[in-house]
């Protein structure tokens, strides 16, 4: 079973769409994750209309309409795992020890909030699994996601993919340039 894991996606306000890249790997994910932090719901839509299955959960920055239709908390049994989704975990020490215990039946926990990828495994045997943003990379060289396969009760091929840097908006009529842009 191939997963599909993002999170932080944030759009419109980070990015004006999902990258390409990641957009061609949802017809080959047999699930996709969507750990929060969605901003719109025309995101939730696209991927509810593309995905054999999605698993998602809302994020902080997510209003009562994505709320009213997402819960905190989702879970899933996938290729003899148990995995759960969540947005946030708290601070990054502890994290393993924290998450163990609130998660005690899970095998693979699928976070986000962070925008920062992290691959981990807790003393009880925990997987912890951030893809990072495909949209906003914050302070990370680039903006991420990760894919891995379910079966047989393991997990395995999990790859952190890199997306390539965005192009930049060019003004148009009535944008004025950033400081941050170049003509």
């Amino acid at each position: 079973m191939r997963l599909l894991l993002m999170s932080d996606t944030h759009l419109p306000k980070r990015a004006r769409e999902l990258p390409a890249p990641l957009l061609a790997e949802l017809p080959h994910a047999d699930v996709v994750f969507h750990a929060g932090d969605w901003v719109d719901t025309a995101t939730l839509d696209l991927l509810e209309s593309r995905c054999r299955r999605l698993v998602a959960v809302y994020g902080n920055n997510d209003g009562p309409d994505l709320r009213a239709r997402l819960p905190e908390v989702a879970y899933a049994e996938l290729g003899g795992l148990r995995f759960g989704a969540i947005h946030e975990t708290g601070p990054a020490q502890g994290r393993e020890k924290r998450c163990a215990a609130r998660f005690p039946d899970l095998d693979v926990l699928v976070f986000g909030h962070s925008h920062i990828p992290w691959d981990t495994t807790a003393p009880t045997g925990l997987r912890l699994l951030n893809p990072g943003s495909p949209t906003d990379r914050r302070r990370q060289p680039h903006c991420t996601y990760m894919t891995a396969t379910a079966a047989d009760g393991r997990l395995t091929d999990v790859e952190l993919h890199r997306l390539p840097p965005r192009v930049p908006r060019r003004p148009g009529p009535g944008r004025a340039r950033s400081h941050r842009e170049r003509p």
